[in-house]
């Protein structure tokens, strides 16, 4: 967004010569707590501070001083605005945000140098491996049991794999948070990876260049760029965060809601990224790989043509029933869905207000949430029923059922209230299990074969959890937690950190991953 405090709190004319960017200055690191990740730059007096997910010292400097609200992020040069609780794209007149950045980027590459010569005349920049000695030190021998070249290799990818950051591109977090939760579910991460070249196909086959023709006229395949920043995360090789600029770029081609650097919403994009997804693959894929069960398809066996491998991961059924109040009749028919949007009941949120001091507020469940999707309710007189045996619009009632359980169960909470004047944020704590969510209370009942898409359990594990922090839609911050090799990570960007169950059971949860215990790909 554009800032209107940027003129008031910075500097004018010529580049600012804060103590902490002048020559020999030593790294970027909170002056508070000495913390060295997430520092930001004060960019009216220059302090360095944590920001809000370390310790927030940024934070605690902007209200013991008033007035210096904006700030700028030393590694990333993002820059954000605490009175407006939002990254800011816009500068000043005479470019003050421009001439810091560079001031802080020839200092950065000036500590680099001086340690980098300290180590070492002639020392490149470039960030280098360390290497295995495997041959004796002259004149004596290592004392330590050495490790062989792949006990070293493994143990280094084991400490690696799948926790590098993303770079924000600018108010780029809802997509970031959306990629770690995706890369961080190996059921659906492994096999999309796995896939062949859409790119080659495109290029060999007349008929997909036709197709892709129909879908996108500049022929951007997403999937191919969602595919190489998996594979980055997965591979884990890289010295820093990663960045998703081409996957970002590709998305503003094609979706123009996208463009810009405006704050999104985590699950637009998510929806809007399945959806172009199976539309891509069904579209593009080899024959004998779109016709696959999932489970074979690395081998080569056949889906239904509706199918893909977003549907046969993330895809339910869902049966909703409409009874007409005057004859009894019902209606039933049967609907996919990737994910299932599940309001939190009016008992745990009362009218739209913050709550009073010392006011008690009951605490909800997913349980309960996910009991109000399936009860009945009946419909509104705008939204009356054509019933066919009354021949007219009558009183009805509705609801749903979950006929088939996805492999992949993602829940939205819909955290989110639009009044005439303002769209309002629900910010209550929702308890929600890590392991064991039992899902046969939602099932449609005497429904022998169908009901599980594995042939009977109904129970699922968490594997990431979408948070939204902040008071609105349009601004905020979203960060992911996300558990891989039997631990819990905490991914803010690019920073990533291990956490603990107890954090990430006290997260207000805005989406939900959960995997089901026995998965089975083959009742699509």
């Amino acid at each position: 967004m554009e800032c209107d405090h940027l003129e008031k709190v910075c500097g004018k004319g010529s580049p600012p010569s804060f103590p902490c960017l002048e020559k020999g200055s030593s790294v970027f690191r909170c002056g508070d707590c000495g913390s060295l990740d997430s520092v930001w730059l004060c960019v009216t007096c220059g302090v360095l501070s944590c920001g809000r997910y370390v310790n927030a010292h940024g934070l605690k400097h902007k209200e013991k001083t008033k007035t210096h609200s904006v700030c700028m992020e030393t590694k990333e040069m993002s820059v954000f605005c605490y009175e407006c609780d939002e990254f800011v794209i816009n500068d000043t007149t005479d470019r003050y945000i421009e001439k810091l950045r560079g001031c802080i980027l020839a200092s950065s590459l000036t500590t680099e140098v001086e340690s980098g010569s300290a180590a070492g005349a002639g020392r490149s920049l470039r960030p280098r491996t360390k290497r295995t000695v495997t041959s004796p030190v002259v004149g004596g021998s290592d004392p330590k049991k050495k490790k062989t070249q792949s006990q070293v290799k493994n143990l280094k990818a084991k400490n690696v794999k799948k926790r590098l950051g993303l770079k924000n591109l600018g108010n780029t977090c809802f997509m970031n948070s959306v990629l770690q939760s995706l890369g961080n579910i190996e059921e659906f991460c492994n096999i999309l990876t796995a896939l062949p070249s859409l790119e080659h196909q495109l290029n060999t086959s007349k008929e997909a260049k036709t197709a892709m023709g129909r879908l996108s006229a500049d022929g951007i395949i997403v999937t191919e760029e969602l595919k190489k920043v998996l594979r980055a995360l997965k591979e884990g090789v890289e010295k820093s965060a990663i960045s998703p600029e081409s996957l970002f770029h590709a998305i503003w081609k094609v979706v123009p809601r996208f463009r810009g650097y405006q704050q999104q919403d985590a699950h637009e994009f998510l929806r809007y990224m399945l959806d172009r997804l199976h539309t891509e693959l069904l579209l593009l894929l080899p024959s004998r790989f779109r016709n696959d069960r999932i489970e074979e398809v690395l081998r080569g066996a056949s889906l239904a043509k509706s199918q893909s491998v977003v549907t046969s991961v993330f895809g339910g059924t869902l049966q909703s029933e409409v009874t007409c109040l005057n004859c009894r009749t019902t209606s039933k028919k049967q609907d996919p869905f990737l994910d299932l949007s599940v309001d939190i009941p009016q008992q745990f949120t009362g009218p739209v207000r913050k709550p009073k001091d010392r006011e008690s507020v009951p605490t909800c469940h997913i349980h309960d949430c996910l009991q109000k999707f399936v009860e009945t309710e009946e419909l509104a007189d705008t939204e009356r029923f054509f019933c066919n045996v009354c021949k007219s619009k009558q009183p009805s009632t509705k609801k749903f059922l979950i006929r088939r359980l996805p492999n992949v169960l993602c829940l939205h909470v819909k955290r989110f209230r639009w009044s005439a004047y303002a769209r309002t944020k629900l910010d209550n704590h929702i308890e929600f299990p890590l392991n064991g969510l039992d899902m046969s209370g939602y099932l449609l009942k005497n429904l022998s074969g169908t009901r599980c898409s594995n042939g009977g359990t109904s129970l699922y594990d968490l594997a990431a959890v979408i948070v939204h922090h902040g008071s609105g839609a349009g601004s905020g911050h979203y960060t992911a937690f996300a558990t891989n090799n039997q631990a819990w990570f905490h991914f803010n960007d690019c920073t990533v950190r291990e956490s603990d169950y107890q954090t990430v059971c006290s997260s207000k949860a805005y989406i939900l991953f959960y995997v089901q215990r026995v998965l089975d790909f083959s009742k699509v």
